[in-house]
């Protein structure tokens, strides 16, 4: 079981950036692979970006490729997501996700832990 609690979304100007935390509760946090998925509003969930469990393999939407990066700290139990070179289509709640074994998945339904998730508007 882990408890996932996102933080640092906000308004920001097109062409800016922003940095995404997920705070993660648990001791086996390496054992989970987590990832970022976003909803714009009238839009179903989609996948950003995945971290594998030990933080050494990153995958990433092609919408995204490029501009953000996902990091994975197992010592921290932290989960980032830097996003440069925000675009008025990034606008959207983000949430953190999070699944037992190392692997990532493109799914939603594939994550069984998720948190809050935290609003990122970008204006044009």
């Amino acid at each position: 079981q882990v408890q996932l609690v996102e933080s640092g979304g906000g308004l920001v100007q097109a062409g800016g950036s922003l940095r995404l935390s997920c705070a993660a509760s648990g001791r086996t946090f390496n054992r989970y692979a987590v990832a970022w998925f976003r909803q714009a509003p009238g839009k179903e969930r989609e996948f950003v970006a995945g971290s594998s469990g030990s933080g050494g393999g990153t995958y990433y939407a092609d919408s995204v490729k490029g501009r953000f990066t996902i990091s994975k700290d197992n010592a921290k139990n932290t989960v980032y997501l830097q996003m440069n070179s925000l675009k008025p289509e990034d606008t959207a709640v983000y949430y953190c996700a999070a699944r037992e074994g190392g692997n990532i998945y493109y799914s939603a339904i594939s994550y069984a832990y998720w948190g809050q998730g935290t609003q990122v508007t970008v204006s044009s």
